[in-house]
């Protein structure tokens, strides 16, 4: 076990109390509760952790933070693992166990380090130029290879052990960063009463506060930060979610968010999530995300022991390590001198300091206060080391060089503001001149920027910022802001800086993108090429692409851009910056929604009954259907269905329609909306009648079919088929929200309110006479077929019953509250016994319907017309309606376009398939005699034959006409005849019987 020889005797925001032990490509280490793993590594002297992608190069910790591009390691092991994770977000705990990746056979000894090797061939596009010659080996040996060594880590290989869930979030303001600027805006609104959302991706709040020793009021920081922390948890209306990145900005005021709720634990406590995905609905919002160190380019800048000065002090003052023994520091400004002063109060040696600035008497007191050599208007030209930093070559203002011992080389060179959120809209940043850098320029609607976000670096900005633009929330969002207060004063910081973007003249390569091993040169040479617009620059080089997304590259290399192009970096442009922010688990997007829970399976209200009568179901739609119901001593289902089929024809059936969609429309326009939304009218519908209706889309094309009873005199039931049921109410939501919203009327999907069953056979008003209540007539006069009426059952139950048919014969669907489904299809069963009830599922309703010619899902597959199904009659030609126009396109009316009808064989005891394509007797099987196709077939016990319904060229005008019925992929190739649709019952007796 590691005694951690750089973790400070004292000091930082770690729990000493509170050890937690951790390996790292199996060796074991020790950390505390509050370190990350970069800062426990760091802690035990771990100075590489990874390999670059393309040249393999030994990589060490940079930064500190969410812009971390070399430490990217695997998390955990088995069906849990996780790579490409930045150890610097990671937070420690007992038994974490992590892996280097993009290494073999081990980190220290990397093979593929050969690559450096030959690094001259490597350069930006190179296997567009390479792998050229000959064509035949691109797939065969080139792109294989290619494929093979692309990539960074494992994927776990397993299905993934944990959940995750999605959630939702309304609120006046939503506050993303947790440092002063995002506290004090939180504060400041919550003391007005709004509904806060204060979202922050550190495990701990403070932000930039618990890095730096600062003071506000007179006092250490991190007293303020505990009262203002407080004060916010005893606000009700506040809501505090750390660990959770805001990491997009969308239409309308919607954040995108993931919390990762149980990443900092070995495993997620029962029935908790592990990630949550947030959809945050605010009516302001204020970036507060500080903002990110900037390096320098320099040869041998990626070397382990380079570090971002900013990350530096993290590591010291909050995790209590300090990450070498003797440091360099090399900056650009003002801000590195601070890490020199952190460095040396922790007791650690600054061996130089390299300012790249003209002399200035102050500066060089200081640096002999920290007994470290001065090296005014110099800069570091290269850093020496393998897999640790051991030295540094320096050239100081006269161009003398010096070489330097060391083992930590800390980079300032100011700060890039946190604005990629500003940007998500298609915003596009702008250059300040005076700050050397890009800040936010137009901003969507609703968002402000507060503080190092907006460019407003001190800490005095932050706390003024975040006050009065959390104020300004609150009053915006129509609540009583608190009087404003002056911001607390704080110790006196400054700002100076005069950015150096690359030093050149060193020996060895200059990395620009640290993840995507970009040089400078690979900037040079795409400047050459033609590629200088700066997308064109990202994707030759592979600029700021991967979990970097630019954060630590971007900059630098844009002015090496403008430096080769003779431009400034304003007219050089910027890449675009889209979301997510950092990376974001394709399971925090999906929450439930894989496996079965992709689309959750809903069951009947009968479907208990059904599985106690051994009902073989099959999944319609989004509900689970009795497919049949087999009894003892049937050999196939089509024995089963056969019977099925005899007992409705010849006594009385029963069968769950449930599972249709069921939409209550009600409104002074309701009607209106109805001529509107189908082919046909409803205005004249009698209250207590049911009506057909066919909708089309837009194309018009046929969207589903169903029936509409009128309940009132403003008040429909709407049903649809299964499969469509929640199409056709996004369609009507559209039509009613988007295209009509001045119609009077609403409606509400009541498809799981109701259970309703079928009743069909010669014998189901006997049956129904049995359940409903005895006050209500049921004779043929009094409810006749398409009557719609509310009814009792069981002595008082409210009901509804439709004399609808989708069998042919005479039927009722009663359709009773929910919680009755069960005890409904009991009773009937009990009142049809006397007549042999049999239930049947969806196989025999299959058969019946094809029996009675009635179009289903097979026949409305979205290529056709009404028109095509036999159903133009139906088409007003007195309303507009939608698809109406679309429908008479030519295309859609000509005469040999393929039309309706019903199919037998000439030989009575084939067997016909569904899909099978019709082709004229004689003519050989190719596409340009195609004529059609069978859409539905089924065995008909009435007939005792196969039968089918189709589309074919002339539909009813062919009528007995004989074709080939070929299908190739079943062997099949027979001759039918071509029939009327309606196989049984034509008259349509016992219909109205």
């Amino acid at each position: 076990m590691s005694t951690q020889p750089f973790r400070l005797a004292s000091g930082g925001l770690i729990d000493r109390g509170h050890p937690l032990d951790f390996s790292f490509d199996g060796a074991s280490y020790r950390g505390y509760a509050g370190d990350t793993l970069a800062s426990a590594l760091l802690a035990n002297g771990v100075r590489l952790v990874g390999r670059s992608f393309k040249y393999h190069r030994p990589r060490g910790i940079l930064s500190a933070g969410p812009e971390e591009p070399n430490a990217l390691v695997e998390l955990r092991s088995g069906a849990r693992r996780e790579p490409n994770t930045r150890a610097t977000v990671v937070e420690l705990f007992a038994g974490l166990t992590a892996a280097s990746q993009n290494r073999w056979p081990s980190l220290a000894f990397d093979l593929l380090s050969i690559n450096g090797l030959v690094s001259p061939a490597l350069v930006a596009g190179f296997y567009y130029k390479t792998f050229m010659w000959p064509a035949s080996f691109w797939e065969k040996l080139y792109e294989p290879l290619i494929r093979r060594a692309a990539g960074l880590g494992r994927a776990a290989g397993a299905e993934d052990p944990d959940h995750y869930e999605k959630a939702f979030a309304f609120c006046d303001l939503l506050v993303i960063g947790g440092g002063p600027a995002g506290l004090s805006a939180a504060l400041a609104a919550g003391r007005s009463g709004a509904r806060v959302i204060l979202c922050d991706e550190d495990f701990r709040l403070g932000g930039r506060l618990l890095a730096e020793k600062r003071e506000i009021g007179g006092k250490p920081a991190s007293e303020w930060l505990a009262a203002t922390l407080a004060e916010l948890a005893s606000l009700p209306e506040v809501r505090i979610m750390p660990r959770t990145t805001v990491f997009g900005l969308y239409d309308h005021g919607i954040y995108g968010a993931v919390e990762r709720v149980a990443d900092h634990l070995p495993q997620p406590p029962a029935h908790q999530p592990r990630q949550r995905g947030w959809r945050i609905h605010a009516k302001r919002a204020i970036l507060a995300a500080g903002a990110l160190e900037r390096p320098i380019v320099f040869a041998g800048n990626d070397r382990p022991g380079v570090m971002l000065a900013g990350a530096v002090r993290s590591y010291v003052n909050r995790y209590g390590v300090l990450p070498g023994h003797e440091t360099v520091l090399f900056t650009a400004g003002d801000d590195g001198w601070t890490t020199a002063r952190d460095i040396a109060a922790a007791g650690g040696k600054v061996a130089g300091i390299v300012d790249s600035r003209p002399a200035d008497p102050s500066r060089k007191a200081l640096a002999d206060k920290l007994g470290a050599r001065l090296f005014a208007g110099g800069a570091v030209m290269g850093a020496r080391g393998g897999r640790q930093l051991s030295g540094v070559t320096i050239r100081d203002a006269s161009g003398a060089v010096t070489e330097l011992s060391c083992d930590l080389l800390a980079v300032s060179n100011g700060w890039n503001p946190t604005l990629h959120l500003t940007s998500h809209q298609n915003g596009k940043p702008v250059w300040d001149d005076g700050l050397k850098c890009f800040v936010p320029g137009t901003v969507p609607a609703g968002l402000t920027v507060a503080g190092s976000a907006a460019g407003r670096f001190t800490l005095a900005q932050a706390l003024e910022d975040g006050a009065r633009l959390g104020r300004e929330a609150a009053a915006e969002a129509g609540l009583a802001a608190t009087p404003a207060e002056s911001a607390p004063a704080t110790d006196p910081e400054t700002n100076g800086l005069s950015p150096v973007w690359r030093v050149s003249g060193g020996k060895g390569k200059a990395f620009v993108d640290y993840q995507n091993d970009v040089t400078d040169k690979d900037v040079e040479l795409a400047a050459r090429e033609g590629f200088r617009p700066v997308e064109h620059l990202k994707r030759y080089t592979t600029l700021g692409m991967a979990t970097d997304q630019g954060k630590t590259s971007n900059l630098s290399g844009l002015a090496i851009m403008a430096e080769q192009t003779g431009r400034t970096i304003p007219q050089t442009g910027t890449t675009t910056f889209r979301p997510p922010y950092t990376p974001v688990a394709i399971g925090a997007l999906a929450g439930h929604h894989r496996g079965k829970d992709f689309r959750p399976i809903r069951l009947a209200p009968t479907h208990d009954w059904s599985k106690e009568q051994g009902a073989v179901f099959v999944e319609a739609g989004q509900w689970l259907r009795a497919q049949y119901y087999p009894r003892p001593g049937e050999a196939d289902w089509l024995t089963t269905v056969n019977r099925e089929v005899k007992a409705v024809r010849a006594g009385v059936g029963l069968c769950d329609v449930s599972t249709l969609g069921k939409i209550d429309i009600q409104g002074a326009d309701a009607a209106e909306f109805l001529e509107r939304v189908y082919i046909n009218g409803w205005k004249a519908l009698p209250i207590g009648k049911a009506r057909y209706g066919l909708m089309l889309r837009e194309d018009g094309f046929v969207m589903d079919d169903g029936t509409t009873s009128r309940l009132g005199e403003t008040h429909f039931l709407m049903t649809t088929t299964t499969a469509n049921a929640g199409k056709v109410m996004q369609h009507l939501e559209f039509c009613h929200q988007v295209l009509w919203p001045e119609l009077d009327i609403r409606m509400v999907s009541v498809s799981e309110q109701w259970a309703q069953v079928a009743i069909a056979g010669p014998k189901a008003r006997e049956t129904l006479r049995g359940v409903v209540d005895a006050e209500y007539d049921l004779s043929n006069e009094a409810f006749p077929y398409l009557a719609a009426r509310p009814v009792t059952v069981g002595g008082g139950i409210p009901a509804r019953l439709f004399r609808i048919s989708f069998s042919g014969e005479l039927a009722y669907e009663l359709a009773v509250p929910a919680d009755y489904g069960d005890a409904m299809v009991r009773a009937l069963m009990q009142a049809g016994a006397p007549f042999g009830i049999t239930p049947y599922g969806t196989e025999a309703l299959g058969v019946m319907r094809i029996e009675k010619g009635h179009v289903a899902g097979n026949e409305l597959n979205g290529q056709t017309t009404a028109r095509d199904l036999g159903l133009g009659r139906m088409v007003s030609s007195k309303k507009d309606f939608i698809g109406r126009l679309m429908a008479g396109r030519q295309a859609l009316v000509e005469q040999d376009r393929p039309a309706f009808v019903g199919f037998k064989p000439v030989e009575p005891g084939q067997r016909l398939r569904a899909g099978a394509h019709f082709i004229g007797i004689g003519k050989p099987a190719a596409m340009e005699h195609d004529e059609g196709y069978m859409t539905s077939v089924a065995y008909s016990p009435h007939l005792d034959h196969w039968m089918g319904l189709g589309l074919i060229r002339g539909g009813a005008a062919r009528i007995g006409e004989r074709v080939r019925a070929y299908d190739p992929v079943r062997n099949g190739d027979i001759v039918v005849e071509i029939c009327s649709p309606v196989f049984v019952d034509p008259e349509g007796a016992r219909l109205h019987g």
